[in-house]
């Protein structure tokens, strides 16, 4: 086998690293993701950072720009915590390329900060909801649920039934078991923001 061994001694603990083809130390240059400037709108407001091209949007939303409301759970799109709104939809950004957002509206939960913004008005009232009912548990999903209710009731006109609320919030996983407080706190929300609720046949 070519290759050799480098040896490494920390207070007297002799660490090695194996390099299985010596040609390919140290690694190439076009191997080494470079760092490139990139500019997106996020909350309302274009922002400017560096990071490179691979990194995806929830890196850059969590450790580029500090915006750590949303989480990262599976990794996999499967849990809903990574949930962002990307021009007023519900996205998962776990897998999703930095490239991806460029050109579009980014929206986290930080942005109930920003008065401007149309999703605002929905955000501040799940949120106070969410407070009454006691929807929010240890809160590591919370911020993808209100997220997906978010972009429901800002794309809901006049109505929303109670169908289309389990519905939006089906990609998120909870295991406080809090999710009839969930359900209850949307209509709530949904009802103070001007919108008819219509019950199913199964209720919360």
């Amino acid at each position: 086998m070519r290759g050799f061994e480098r040896g490494y001694s920390t207070q007297g603990l002799r660490i090695y690293v194996f390099v299985k083809d010596p040609l390919t130390w140290p690694i190439p240059k076009s191997k080494v993701t470079m760092l490139q400037t990139h500019q997106l709108n996020v909350n309302g407001q274009v922002v400017s950072f560096k990071s490179g091209a691979d990194t995806t949007a929830l890196q850059t939303i969590r450790n580029q720009l500090g915006l750590t409301a949303s989480r990262y759970g599976c990794g996999q799109e499967q849990c809903g915590a990574c949930h962002v709104l990307i021009d007023g939809q519900s996205k998962p950004s776990c897998q999703l390329t930095l490239e991806a957002l460029v050109g579009r509206s980014v929206v986290t939960l930080e942005s109930a900060q920003n008065p401007d913004l149309p999703s605002t008005l929905y955000l501040k009232a799940l949120q106070a909801a969410f407070i009454d009912e006691q929807a929010a548990q240890c809160g590591y999903c919370t911020s993808g649920l209100l997220i997906s209710a978010t972009a429901l009731l800002m794309s809901a006109h006049e109505t929303v039934s109670d169908l289309q609320i389990r519905e939006a919030l089906e990609p998120h996983l909870c295991r406080c078991g809090t999710h009839n407080r969930v359900l209850r706190a949307v209509k709530k929300a949904a009802i103070q923001c001007g919108l008819k609720v219509i019950p199913s046949e199964v209720s919360a």
